[in-house]
């Protein structure tokens, strides 16, 4: 079904009168036009007849001719069927692969041409002026080389560029992931990003985008492959939201930005993922998951501006160097060929100067994503794996030649690449030796290998490990993210921080049936498979990507993953943490629990079970977790084993703590009231250093300051309609209708006054904070819109527009120059034939290519440049402040600790929003004029800061907040706007301060 049109919306996302139509993407090239209808939709659903159960009867065996006559019988049967569902085809319009296997017509997607040019920031003028001067100088080939990947698995990193060699600028090595270099040796595996958004701390987001840059490029690579702020969690059981770092598009926002500064501040580029709206694995690309089309997002335009897209506006501003769109459809339009978000929201509104690459495998297209605004094809190969046939590459040589890709889109991508290389200071060699690459392989742990191990082609082996160790002292950073990134969810008692020398010891039951043993050691359990290693002794390594849950959790699994270069367990770190002679550990590192050992059991003086929830990449299933998870419930019946554990535990009279490790929110309510459980604790994804982190918050060696980054409620269904995954296709492309809008986890839960059980922002200390005198400054005064869009103060770089000789992109001839060709690499080069036939295409008259609706062939720039844009981040007007509130915070408990205060904005309930022609005052409104009244969330985070106390230490804590943080985005007016109106009931922002979402003690108006 298409998607809804939103009703609020006059130019949004959803519902434009004007839509994006795009070129059949089954071809290596857009030079032929499919003119196939698409099949409607209702035609292709087809009603299914329930299977139907039938008992076998026992037969005698039958004879070599009855056997004969039912094979006969089975092959018309199959004959028959396939007839059958021939003419269902034929009739439905689904004859004819093409069709079949083309994006979808009806994409409701506005169009937005031409792609803006990039050199309009004056934080990226001397960037562009350098480069500018490199790009003049180069082939198309060179140009070519730079915006094509040369293929999968053809280069040492999982992501390379060719060289432009006459002018000097190397090949380019991108590399994942979100929290270590993947496929590499002797590197630090970080705490995943959900546990960095748990820390609510910006110092240590930077830290460890640093410590990851400087690892980075000590192994050779240009690029990192993260952030990660897409997925946003809309779905609580989504494979891969343990990428990025929470459910709250502010939260995801900062923790973005600090993460690229600390990347960048060391010279290697940062990639901001996934844009926009990947919001599941299922169905996330054609045929992954047996379908030809990727799942469509479909979002309306205020959504998209104030929770998908907001976290990458932070992005932007920070200066990222690149933005990967994503695999999906968003609208019914594939992100990496979608021009309203890719030329319209990326490049206009948010001013982003960096380039657009694209995931691995995500471009659709050719011709219409380079118009569309993508700059950067990887890994280079079209629409399959490792097939050496680019959608550019040659492809896009020709679409130059031909005319059909003007010169100024291809001097533009080229432009923004080299911009953010010199922009990130690598044209420095001492840092970025022209001569080396990767110094280890993606593809192998052996010492010698091929550089190229995807080509079948021969090649000389040559040394492609060098085993370089990069981690110098990271895993200080990696175990302080961990310990600080740990959630403290309930300590009755308190029962926490435990003691080396374990707890007293426990008293007769209430019936005096059980009594203490002989010896005078503490008694402690440590139930399940979490606690240890990966059973059989593999390695945390054994499984590929992380793909499988086995052992301690650390990490999801995917792309995002690295390989350990070692895991503290928590067993072994609580060994050495337990004084022996004074405690006596009982290890049952199983899911299973021991049921024959009732006697220990019973003599057990306090017990820690460990259980967990794994998800990650839909490229890799474990069991029933297909990427995203079936459900929120713990897995390998963690449930049970808790309640086993506490049932029998001292008999049942010995405190339980529970340690779950998680991709993310997990259901409790089975356990969580029990008697017996008296602490919880939320460790979710620590990284290499899961046991020693782990173990410095239960001994108190660190004062847990972990809050949550996400919801926990008592079911899926509290959720709201935006939390099931959606796991069966509703069509031949799968639409989701983002229909909740912008009450996302906890925005959702406070609309419907759903009570969770733990709270967005939520988390414990063993010391007690107390929070007031909180005060609201005036720094500028209130305005509806921000200031009218300037002309940018930066022109772009100019070249010349004439289209290069055909010289440029013929394979090179003559002695010294000819190349040895290598099958499957992705080249920029035609022959002599090739180039002859663009040209004349061109010379015949480019009236004829299917362009996409809306693309304007003068190539003049567009007159509907967004007035919210205008600089990078956008329109400079909306980072400035205008107010800040303060509030003071003191520790009222006996130990030193963290707090985290945080900062929520409540907008006029009453507020009604007036069209721009209307009079200011409602009082000069004629009583025929009407507005409309505005839908707010009751609160939404725009601050946060961590803070640490010594016990009586009392701190003022500041936040400021900026245009952008008091608006929200006008449909109509199509910018952001505050709420200015006087004089009416609730007409003022409400600011809440407080320890979480929902404990807000002080407020102030404003």
């Amino acid at each position: 079904m298409a998607a809804r049109k939103d009703p609020a919306s006059k130019q949004g996302l959803l519902g434009s009168p004007s839509t994006e139509h795009h070129a059949d993407y089954s071809s290596d090239s857009d030079n032929n036009n499919n003119t196939s209808e698409y099949p409607n939709r209702r035609q292709r659903q087809q009603r299914r007849t329930p299977l139907t159960n039938r008992t076998p009867s026992f037969q005698p065996l039958p004879t070599r001719k009855s056997w004969l006559a039912r094979r006969s019988r089975c092959w018309l049967i199959c004959v028959s069927f396939g007839l059958i569902l021939f003419v269902i085809l034929l009739v439905g319009g689904g004859l004819g692969y093409k069709t079949i296997t083309s994006e979808p017509p009806y994409g409701l997607s506005p169009p937005w041409y031409p792609s803006p040019r990039g050199g309009i920031a004056g934080t990226w003028y001397e960037s562009y002026r350098k480069a500018a001067l490199l790009v003049s100088n180069m082939t198309l080939a060179e140009k070519v080389n730079i915006t094509t990947g040369v293929g999968w698995q053809m280069g040492l990193a999982v992501g390379t560029t060719a060289p432009a060699v006459l002018v000097g600028f190397p090949s380019l090595q991108l590399q994942d992931g979100p929290l270590g270099i993947r496929n590499a040796d002797n590197i630090t595996a970080f705490p995943a990003g959900i546990t960095v958004g748990a820390t609510w701390n910006r110092q240590l987001m930077y830290a460890r985008g640093k410590a990851h840059a400087i690892e980075a490029r000590e192994k050779g690579v240009n690029a990192i492959l993260g952030p990660c702020v897409g997925p946003l969690g809309r779905m609580p059981a989504g494979g891969r939201n343990w990428e990025g770092f929470g459910s709250d598009p502010y939260l995801q926002g900062v923790a973005g930005a600090e993460t690229i500064k600390g990347i960048q501040s060391e010279g290697v580029m940062a990639t901001v993922k996934h844009f926009v709206a990947n919001e599941q694995e299922h169905f996330r690309r054609p045929w992954e998951w047996g379908l030809p089309n990727a799942i469509s997002s479909n979002v309306d335009d205020r959504a998209m501006h104030e929770l998908y897209a907001w976290p990458f506006g932070d992005a932007v501003k920070a200066g990222v160097a690149s933005v990967m769109c994503s695999y999906n459809m968003v609208n019914n339009s594939y992100a990496c060929g979608n021009s309203k978000l890719l030329n319209g929201i990326l490049k206009d509104e948010l001013g982003f100067q960096g380039f657009v690459m694209s995931d691995w495998l995500a471009q659709r297209a050719g011709v219409s994503t380079a118009l569309a605004g993508l700059d950067m094809t990887m890994p280079g190969d079209g629409l399959g794996w490792a097939n050496g046939e680019s959608l550019w590459g040659k492809e896009l040589s020709r679409a130059v030649l031909n005319g059909s890709v003007p010169v100024e889109r291809m001097d533009d991508m080229v432009t923004r690449v080299v911009a953010a290389w010199y922009q990130m200071g690598q044209d420095d060699e001492d840092k970025w030796p022209r001569d080396k690459g990767p110094n280890f392989s993606s593809w192998t742990d052996a010492k010698m290998g091929v550089t190229s191990p995807g080509s079948p082609t021969d090649q000389q082996e040559v040394v492609v490990n060098q085993f370089v160790k990069v981690q110098a002292n990271h895993s200080v950073i990696a175990r302080q993210v961990a310990a600080e990134g740990t959630v403290l969810l309930k300590n009755q008692g308190p029962v926490l921080p435990l003691t080396r020398e374990g707890l007293r010891k426990r008293q007769n039951n209430a019936n005096n049936n059980t009594t203490s043993s002989s010896s005078d050691k503490i008694k402690i359990g440590i139930f399940g498979e979490d606690a240890g290693p990966m059973p059989g002794g593999g390695g945390p390594n054994s499984c590929k990507d992380r793909g499988c849950n086995q052992g301690t959790l650390a990490s999801g699994w995917g792309s995002g993953a690295v390989e350990f270069p070692y895991l503290v367990t928590p067993i072994e770190a609580l060994r050495k943490a337990f004084d022996s002679s004074k405690v006596q550990l009982h290890e049952y590192l199983s899911n299973s629990f021991p049921s024959s050992d009732k006697t220990v059991m019973s003599d057990l003086d306090l017990c820690l079970v460990f259980v967990n929830a794994d998800a990650g990449e839909g490229f890799t299933a474990w069991e029933n977790v297909r990427g995203d998870r079936p459900d929120l419930f713990l897995q390998k019946k963690g449930d049970a084993l808790i309640q086993s554990v506490a049932s029998q535990c001292g008999s049942g009279f010995s405190d339980v703590i529970v340690i779950i490790h998680a991709v993310g929110p997990v259901i409790v309510e089975n356990w969580i009231d029990a008697p017996q459980i008296k602490a919880v604790v939320l460790a979710n994804l620590p990284g290499q250093e899961s046991g020693n982190a782990l173990v410095d918050v239960l001994f108190g060696d660190v004062n847990p300051s972990g809050h949550l980054p996400f919801t926990i409620g008592k079911s899926l269904e509290d959720y709201g309609p935006g939390g099931p995954v959606l796991s069966l296709p509703n069509g031949v492309v799968p639409q989701q209708d983002f229909s909740e809008g912008l009450y996302v986890d906890y925005r959702w839960f406070d609309k419907h006054d759903i009570t969770p059980r733990y709270e967005f922002g939520y988390g414990m200390s063993y010391t007690t904070f107390e929070m007031g005198n909180a005060t609201v400054k005036t720094i500028r005064p209130k305005s509806a819109l921000p200031f009218p869009r300037l002309d940018a103060l930066v022109p772009p770089p100019e070249y010349s527009r004439d289209i290069p000789p055909v010289e440029d992109v013929l394979w090179p001839e003559g002695e010294g120059k000819e190349i040895k060709k290598l099958e499957k690499y992705i080249y920029p080069y035609l022959t002599a034939d090739e180039a002859s036939a663009a040209v004349s295409a061109r010379e015949k008259g480019r009236e004829k290519y299917p362009y996409p609706d809306g693309y304007n062939t003068t190539g003049t720039q567009p007159l509907h440049v967004s007035e919210a844009g205008g600089d990078e981040g956008g329109n400079p007007d909306l980072w400035l402040l205008q107010a800040k509130v303060s509030v003071d915070v003191r520790n009222s408990g006996m130990v030193a600790g963290a707090a985290v205060p945080q900062l929520y904005v409540s907008w006029p309930e009453s507020y009604v929003s007036w069209p721009e022609s209307y009079p200011a005052s409602g009082a000069q409104r004629g009583n025929n004029e009407t507005g409309k009244k505005v839908d707010f969330p009751i609160k939404v985070l725009r601050g946060f800061d961590e803070i640490y106390l010594q016990p009586g230490e009392t701190k003022t804590v500041e936040f400021g907040l900026t245009r952008r943080d008091l608006s929200y985005w006008d449909v109509e007016v199509q910018n952001w706007r505050m709420v200015v109106e006087e004089g009416q009931e609730g007409g003022d922002y409400v600011f809440r301060v407080g320890f979480s979402s929902r404990d807000l003690p002080v407020e102030v108006r404003w």
